[in-house]
């Protein structure tokens, strides 16, 4: 056996997921293809645009991201989906363990590639055409379609990966590797920066109005030359993000990309707050709150068709 492949149970693999894995196996220690997310429909209107939002944020964290970390040289984690490890590695990290996974552990699978990069393991992201010329080599998954399980999912995330993976893993290779960490567990300011721009933002046009009805000035709160050049690079990224889901799930879910980063960016408001939560209760009782995400199967639950430009 050459190699152990993750998956979660309601995946849909790609027919040509094997051959990859089989061909750059012996070459890497860990292969990882895209993951491609399914929205979810038949639960309202907003079933659709919870789990909708999930396409843009895999999109821009498989066609960017992840490709910018392998390029510079930092580890390339699992996704824990879509992803192939060595034998021999998985051996090497079980070695004065239970076993490869961590029950500790909240994200054990973005942990494994980091712990790979660490002992010296390559790993590769791999986004291959597919062999019968339509879309490329991906797994696509379904991912939770209401509010409450998204922001459920990604606490744990975050919990994993800002927090007590900061405890976990600490701060190890070279500068790239420390970098992408570094953007790793950025959550948490992340979600302080979206909350307090969100507050801000009604503020700021109420005083906007006010000053100018007093003073007859459009530029007595904020320059209107800065208020222009937010507008602009606010414009850059979501361009970029549609940009990028429309490679992978057509225009029209690019276009609804302004509204998936919205629901995006409060899902991950309320996660950062929660993790916050979990990761005390982690420190004072020494144990983990693991929160199994509910998962819609493609074979028995309504799911959106696939775009495969």
């Amino acid at each position: 056996m050459k190699a152990v492949i993750l998956h979660d149970a309601e995946d849909i693999v790609h027919a040509d997921e094997l051959t990859v894995y089989d061909a750059l196996i012996e070459r890497f220690a860990l292969v990882q293809i895209p993951v491609h997310a399914l929205p979810v429909r038949g639960f309202g209107r907003w079933g659709a645009l919870v789990s909708g939002h999930y396409c843009g944020e895999f999109s821009e964290a498989h066609g960017k991201q992840v490709v910018v970390r392998e390029a510079v040289g930092a580890a390339v984690p699992s996704a824990g989906v879509g992803c192939a490890i060595g034998r021999a590695w998985l051996a090497r990290i079980a070695e004065g363990r239970d076993g490869p996974f961590d029950p500790g552990s909240l994200t054990e699978d973005y942990e494994l590639g980091l712990r790979i990069g660490a002992m010296g393991g390559r790993g590769a992201f791999v986004r291959l055409p597919a062999a019968d010329g339509h879309g490329m080599v991906a797994v696509h998954a379904c991912f939770p379609h209401t509010l409450m399980t998204s922001v459920r999912q990604k606490s744990r995330w975050i919990t994993g990966i800002s927090l007590a993976g900061w405890d976990r893993l600490g701060w190890q290779g070279g500068l790239a590797e420390r970098w992408m960490r570094l953007r790793d567990r950025r959550a948490l300011l992340a979600a302080l920066v979206l909350a307090a721009a969100y507050a801000a933002l009604p503020m700021w046009g109420v005083a906007w109005v006010a000053t100018t009805l007093v003073h007859h000035r459009m530029d007595a709160i904020v320059p209107l030359p800065l208020v222009i050049t937010n507008l602009a690079l606010l414009g850059w990224r979501v361009a970029m993000r549609a940009a990028i889901t429309g490679r992978s799930h057509g225009w029209t879910m690019a276009a609804m990309a302004p509204l998936h980063m919205l629901i995006g960016n409060i899902a991950a408001m309320l996660a950062a707050w929660r993790a916050l939560g979990l990761y005390a209760g982690l420190v004072r009782h020494g144990r983990l709150r693991w929160d199994k995400t509910a998962h819609v199967f493609p074979a028995t639950g309504p799911i959106a068709d696939r775009a495969t430009p």
